[in-house]
């Protein structure tokens, strides 16, 4: 029996398993009511209510707080000797580059080939919502956060919704909490495993199939797969054996630089067509309330929107909390407004600039894609920039490589937390989820992309189930420690102005 016949029957095994799995999953988590003349699932409904309430509740925190989210992120408010293991910087970055990634390349190409290009005004209003729901999340992360003996911090919402409900509520609340965070820490291994983990092997190994190894190439057959599997699975399980400072200190210097070259090579297509640009707004607009030849009209555009848009930038999973957690602060909020700044960067600019990029290069796998109603991810973004950039798509195999590299370790490190969370900290238990969470990387290059992206929504908005309801129980929290944090700042202002603080300083204290 030959190599290629038994990756092959490994191959269809794997699908075999998981389509049918993935298409019951669905179903159930994605349970949709009438709405329109359409079908609008409940849960989808639940994400978009949360970011309304959270940016009604803080008075639009996400417009009024972004120049004193720049200034905390540059460190203007940091004070030596406080509690955590990463600088505010670090910390953003590794949160970063578990949202900045494949989702923002692939998701993108995937919401506007389903949703069309109406999607795109959906996810930048997520974004925009998400900021809200990111604020409040990862302030309760760095004030309920767990530093163990040896100095490292564990955080997210395992540990603040039991944390934070017992104070508020007693014993009652600590129950409730406790049921919330296990649920939660399950979600948090599901969705990592197939958003965070297979997912981005799944969509490099796609591109890179597609860059390099032709129709009929070793790279682009069930063998091919399974060796670009195993050598991204043994990477990751070398890697892993660091924790949130290695990544941190990757992190740091790689996502900016793979964002910027993927912004500036957005900017060029974009800037070649410029004539074209009017246009593609008018489409956007167009898909907004029309979405003509979209499954489900306006409201299947704004579903696909905001699927993917979560599913980029990941605001009211509890994820990032987990992240950001490590930082050096005693002033929980002065984090949450760092934070967000994620969904920002991630959907408002990054996503934005993918979407304008595919609608106005308009490849042709994109056409066939909309025809055909099946998701089609970093293939339709590739074709976009071959259009004026023709050897760009080798340069993004590379990105891409880096981005699902960057984002898989990510995840590791937020799985592990959640991992450590249900079966304990010990050297054994962590080594454990290493070992499993590499060995699935594997996985990710034989399964069909349909098929993760259901059961990647699926945990993901389960997640977002378990994590909003203590987010509303604790909200009150959030807006104390936001007082508390603006109090600190006025009053280093003061003091600044009292020494003959510079301009900038006494700028500052004005907008507070």
């Amino acid at each position: 029996m030959s190599l290629d016949s038994v990756t092959t029957s490994i191959n269809d095994a794997v699908s075999g398993f998981f389509e049918p799995v993935a298409e019951a999953v669905y179903g159930v988590v994605f349970y949709a009511v009438p709405v329109g003349g359409t079908e609008l699932p409940l849960i989808v409904a639940w994400l978009v209510v949360a970011g309304l309430v959270f940016t009604t509740w803080f008075g639009l925190l996400q417009a009024r707080k972004f120049k004193l989210a720049l200034n905390v992120v540059r460190g203007k408010y940091d004070e030596p000797g406080s509690p955590g293991e990463v600088n505010h910087f670090q910390a953003l970055t590794a949160a970063v580059s578990g949202t900045v990634g494949l989702g923002n390349i692939a998701g993108v190409a995937v919401a506007v080939s389903i949703g069309g290009p109406g999607a795109t005004f959906w996810m930048i209003l997520c974004g925009l919502l998400g900021m809200a729901s990111k604020f409040v999340e990862v302030t309760l992360g760095v004030k309920y956060r767990e530093t163990h003996a040896d100095g490292t911090v564990s955080g997210g919402p395992m540990y603040y919704l039991p944390r934070g409900l017992a104070e508020r509520f007693g014993p009652v609340g600590a129950k409730f909490g406790k049921v919330l965070a296990i649920a939660a820490s399950v979600m948090i291994l599901l969705f990592g495993l197939f958003g965070g983990n297979l997912y981005q092997t799944n969509q490099s190994y796609a591109q890179i199939s597609s860059s390099f190894g032709g129709e009929d190439g070793f790279l682009a057959s069930s063998a091919g797969a399974v060796l670009f599997g195993l050598v991204v699975s043994a990477l990751v399980g070398l890697v892993l054996l660091g924790g949130i400072r290695s990544i941190a200190s990757v992190t740091s210097k790689l996502v900016p630089a793979m964002a910027a070259m993927y912004i500036v090579a957005c900017l060029v297509v974009i800037l070649t067509n410029v004539t074209a640009v009017p246009d593609a707004i008018q489409e956007i607009r167009k898909g907004v309330f029309e979405a003509d030849g979209v499954v489900g009209g306006v409201i299947g555009a704004l579903i696909q929107g905001f699927k993917r848009a979560a599913f980029s930038n990941e605001a009211g999973l509890g994820s990032a909390p987990i992240a950001h957690a490590a930082v050096k602060t005693d002033k929980p909020a002065s984090e949450g407004l760092v934070a967000l700044l994620e969904p920002f960067i991630d959907t408002v600019v990054i996503c934005t600039m993918t979407a304008l990029t595919i609608i106005i290069a308009n490849p042709t796998s994109w056409g066939e894609a909309r025809e055909s109603g099946e998701p089609v991810g970093v293939v339709i973004t590739s074709d976009a920039f071959a259009t004026v950039l023709p050897w760009f798509p080798k340069l993004l195999t590379v990105a891409v490589l880096l981005f699902a590299f960057s984002t898989i370790l990510t995840w590791g490190y937020y799985g592990l937390k959640a991992w450590t969370y249900l079966f304990g900290r010990s050297k054994a238990s962590e080594t454990a989820f290493k070992a499993i969470w590499s060995a699935f990387v594997v996985l990710g290059s034989l399964m069909s992309l349909g098929s993760l992206i259901d059961l990647g929504d699926s945990a993901l908005f389960l997640l977002s189930v378990f994590n909003i309801i203590g987010l509303y129980l604790l909200a009150p929290v959030v807006k104390r420690e936001l007082n508390s944090f603006l109090d600190f700042v006025r009053g280093k202002e003061a003091r600044a102005k009292a020494g003959g603080g510079d301009e900038e300083d006494l700028e500052t204290a004005k907008t507070l």
